[in-house]
């Protein structure tokens, strides 16, 4: 979602915000804003904000807007319109405090309502207004407990960054629900909403728990709970080098992030294959054997492309372990009131772990006594931390809006994680040694898939003009459809839908027509004859078809020829030529594919 960076210690202020600010573009945002405190004789704040980029912003900052402590954002609109007034950060009617937010208020329009009755006069429509006027008219002594009292007020989510005129020694920055970060420097101290725009000037790094506060000052910090009670929050280091967010000579961090799935993929496998026993290896998933072998169920739970890699992860768990599974979405699973049976196995799956709707479905799970294991790419994010034990998917960092490496290491981790759980129970040795071979053999075939890309670009090319596109599959196929169809849409803004290929007669025939194209997943397995027979109702009411398929398709126009791999991997592979493919359409069509239009990365909000 939105972005947050602030920084004390010696040095100019303002360049340093405008460079974690671009750092965190990659989130999606319509609006950035800087508050500082001046430097001079007269001191005090002083801000700058703008509709657009992080660029506009540089161009509108005054000449003589310097400082060494300061806070900035990136906003990605929920409350008010895209617009120069409510970009962060937001200050109070004295312009002694500034605040920057990201989350959302739940009970903004009842607080405004009694400021207003005061005689608050309010400059913006956003939720954050209220939190700036709060902590500006509060009486408490300390900075500190000024916006502890403003937080006592407040329902909803945030994690924000405060400035105060009368405390220019400090930033106090708070956390619910939505990613605060700290950065340890030398005699200077950072914060962020994200990682990524900390690591060019330190690898250090406290990643506060919700209901925690911190301060932060050029020479130390303290952290405490919205309370008062002190915590003892440790440092720990970050994994990845700056050089690991750079975009390294591609054109666009998505392609580049397409290409390192053959690494990505090596690594998630690194060090966790035992061919002594034909398994793997996954200490930190916190199950032992005896409460392996007591699951009666697993219940996978994600958002949007998480979502699609746990449907995956489902028909894997049932195929190799036996063990019934599904997926359902989270951002639905704690609003039905779901029955939390206590021999099922929840798993929830984030890319950033950060994730509001799959974090607040864990902590509603844990409320009521079940087991939930994480399946998340960062290390520490909430989720990893709230969570009994799990799997990281070391795809490394992802700074593309949309997924595409961590889709496909989320999908082997789920490939580890089914055949750990089927060699406890009751897959055989030969069926462990042939899951490990076919999985050694994922790299080398994804490479394969990635020298085929002059073609993929060639057929998104003749494709691009459609103004709607089906995608179909069967059983296994079926959720690499819908990722697929997520992917297209997403970037090139081309309207698209999944369905299972048996679904066809049922509704959707009703669409084919040759403006109507249908992308169709076609395995070399048990289906195949089943899935010809989709290809031949779509052939014959004069529907184009492109197949992505282990060999040439005799009823489709074109297609994309995939290494085969074992049955139950095949949709890993799968799902690399249609990333290609979604990139190349949006390419012809002249997209801005890294930063998608209304759309954000790490989703901390409802």
């Amino acid at each position: 979602m939105c972005g947050i960076v602030g920084y004390i210690g010696r040095r100019d202020v303002a360049p340093l915000l405008l460079e974690g600010l671009q750092r965190l573009e990659y989130r999606g945002y319509d609006s950035a804003g800087i508050a500082l405190h001046a430097s001079g004789k007269t001191g005090g704040l002083k801000s700058a904000k703008a509709k657009g980029r992080v660029r506009d912003l540089e161009a509108r900052l005054p000449k003589r807007f310097a400082g060494t402590t300061g806070i900035a954002h990136t906003r990605w609109a929920t409350h008010g319109a895209p617009n120069d007034v409510n970009a962060h950060p937001h200050l109070d009617a004295e312009e002694k405090v500034a605040v920057v937010h990201n989350g959302i208020i739940d009970n903004a329009s009842d607080l405004r309502a009694k400021l207003s009755a005061e005689g608050v006069a309010f400059l913006s429509d956003t939720d954050t207004e209220v939190l700036a006027h709060l902590i500006g008219r509060s009486q408490a002594p300390t900075l500190e407990e000024k916006v502890r009292e403003a937080l006592r007020l407040v329902e909803g989510t945030y994690g924000i960054a405060v400035l105060h005129a009368d405390f220019p020694d400090r930033i106090v920055v708070a956390r619910n629900g939505s990613p605060v970060v700290l950065g340890i420097g030398e005699k200077e101290m950072f914060v962020s909403s994200d990682v990524a725009a900390l690591v060019s000037h330190t690898r250090q790094v406290v990643t506060l728990d919700d209901g925690e506060m911190a301060t932060l000052k050029a020479d130390d910090y303290r952290t405490y709970t919205t309370e008062g009670s002190t915590t003892s929050a440790q440092p720990t280091t970050v994994e990845w080098e700056a050089e690991s967010y750079d975009m390294g000579g591609h054109d666009t961090y998505m392609h580049k992030e397409i290409t390192e799935q053959v690494d990505a993929v090596d690594r998630v496998l690194r060090g966790r294959i035992d061919d002594r026993f034909s398994t793997v290896h996954l200490g930190g998933l916190n199950l032992d054997a005896r409460e392996a072998r007591a699951v009666r169920r697993v219940k996978i739970l994600g958002c949007g492309t998480s979502y699609h890699a746990g449907l995956i992860g489902a028909q894997m768990i049932e195929e190799l372990a036996r063990i019934p599974a599904d997926a359902e979405p989270a951002s639905e699973f704690r609003y039905r009131n779901p029955v939390v049976d206590p021999d099922t196995l929840y798993i929830a799956v984030s890319q950033s772990g950060e994730t509001y709707d799959a974090l607040a479905a864990v902590q509603e799970l844990k409320r009521k006594g079940a087991r939930v294991l994480g399946v998340v790419n960062v290390v520490g994010s909430a989720i990893a931390r709230e969570t009994d034990g799990g799997v990281y998917v070391h795809a490394g960092p992802e700074v593309c809006v949309v997924s595409t490496k961590c889709f496909t290491n989320t999908v082997v981790a789920f490939a580890l994680l089914a055949l750990h759980l089927g060699r406890i129970r009751d897959l055989s040795v030969a069926d462990g040694k042939r899951i490990i071979a076919g999985l050694r053999k994922l790299p080398e075939q994804i490479a394969e898939i990635l020298r085929d890309e002059e073609h993929i670009a060639k057929l998104a090319a003749e494709y691009a003009n459609a103004q709607s596109m089906m995608f179909i599959g069967r059983v296994r196929g079926y959720p690499a459809a819908l990722e697929a169809s997520l992917k297209l849409k997403e970037i090139s803004y081309i309207h698209a839908e999944a369905y299972p290929a048996s679904e066809l007669k049922h509704g959707p025939l009703a669409l084919i027509e040759p403006a109507m194209p249908t992308v169709a997943i076609v395995p070399d397995d048990d289906l195949l004859e089943k899935n010809r027979a989709a290809l031949e109702e779509i052939k014959a009411r004069s529907g184009r078809i492109l197949a992505v398929a282990h060999r040439e398709q005799e009823k489709a126009d074109h297609t994309i020829v995939v290494p085969k791999n074992e049955d139950e991997l095949d949709p890993i592979l799968m799902g690399i030529p249609l990333q290609l493919l979604a990139y190349h359409t949006a390419l012809a069509l002249g997209r801005d594919i890294d930063k998608p239009r209304n759309l954000a990365k790490s989703v901390t909000v409802e």
